[in-house]
């Protein structure tokens, strides 16, 4: 994918960030790139002009006054689940990582950066293309049922919640199943980056399916060292 291509006509963004400073050189720059921007300087004011302008793409700070951007952006995911978001953080502890992916977020920019790496990484998210899966109602793992459409895994009845991206990872094994998939194919396929902290986030995310899963021994999700994952049973 060109993720230099020309950006789609009147493509609004979303800025929701505090330190105006950065703002101001943000803005600068996107609109100089054909961007429509609306600002937000906090997660309050950021989910009330969501739900306003309807962006096409949200940029958004993590520590912020009145509602930070983890909350934000978890409630923005109770209702839409297909808006691309991008964190600006000066947090890169992988928690906070995991934290930003669990909530659905699609890319972690980590403060200070460069405001081309920005640019590139906005365009590869407005260009991605959005194509909708044709997704199965569900799957049977063992005695585990899993709904990649509700996000749950029931076991003898009794269901459990997955997050947003534990249940895209859990979908791409089950597509895959009895298959090794490799690491950077997850990568690329769900966080369309295969960096470092994704990398990491990935193995955190494989580590908390797997005790989702422990109640079945002949359900495993096997690492093919130097390779990927393999989902057994």
């Amino acid at each position: 994918m060109d993720i230099m291509k020309k950006i789609p006509e009147n493509t609004r963004i979303l800025l929701v960030e505090d330190e105006k400073n950065l703002v101001r050189i943000i803005l600068d720059t996107l609109v100089q790139e054909g961007f429509e921007i609306e600002v937000a300087y906090n997660g309050n004011e950021g989910l009330l002009k969501f739900h306003e302008i309807r962006p096409h793409i949200i940029v958004t700070d993590i520590m912020m006054p009145r509602m930070d951007g983890f909350e934000m952006v978890k409630r923005i995911r109770e209702t839409d689940r297909n808006t691309p978001i991008l964190f600006l953080s000066a947090r890169s502890e992988t928690d906070d990582v995991v934290t930003g992916f669990e909530l659905g977020c699609n890319d972690y920019l980590k403060k200070p950066f460069g405001i081309a790496e920005l640019i590139v990484r906005i365009k590869a998210l407005v260009n991605k293309p959005r194509v909708e899966r044709q997704c199965k109602n569900f799957y049977t793992l063992g005695q585990y049922m899993f709904n990649p459409i509700s996000q749950t895994l029931s076991y003898q009845g009794v269901l459990s919640d997955l997050s947003h991206r534990e249940s895209e990872i859990l979908r791409y094994l089950c597509e895959n199943r009895e298959q090794v998939v490799h690491t950077q194919s997850i990568l690329l396929e769900l966080w369309g980056d295969d960096s470092f902290f994704n990398t990491r986030s990935l193995h955190v995310f494989i580590t908390k399916l797997r005790h989702k899963l422990a109640k079945d021994k002949n359900i495993r999700i096997v690492n093919v060292r130097g390779i990927g994952y393999k989902l057994i049973g």
